[in-house]
């Protein structure tokens, strides 16, 4: 059995063309891309894609590959605030 501390996002990305990674989900969908870009002649930089949409840069592989499983996982819940109205009405005083 595989002890899942080990894995990483890392473990996902399958690079392919050279100096660009995909992420891929369970049915081998690319979720995300990073792309290694140079700076200037001693500064590597990798961008950071989510579903086409550039996330932001990184300066390590390991981070960006981070980055754009944290946007997956994010996606995956639901948006907005809670359903519940934790003791309050709509005008935000306690309900009596």
């Amino acid at each position: 059995m595989v002890d899942q501390r080990r894995w990483h996002p890392l473990l996902a990305a399958q690079e392919n063309p050279t100096g660009t990674w995909s992420l891929l989900d369970a049915h081998d969908r690319v979720y995300g891309t990073i792309e290694i870009r140079r700076v200037s002649d001693d500064d590597v930089r990798y961008r950071v894609s989510f579903r086409g949409a550039v996330i932001g840069w990184s300066n390590t592989l390991r981070l960006a590959c981070e980055r754009v499983h944290g946007e997956f996982l994010r996606n995956h819940g639901p948006d907005g605030g809670p359903i519940a109205s934790w003791g309050t009405n709509d005008r935000g005083r306690p309900i009596e």
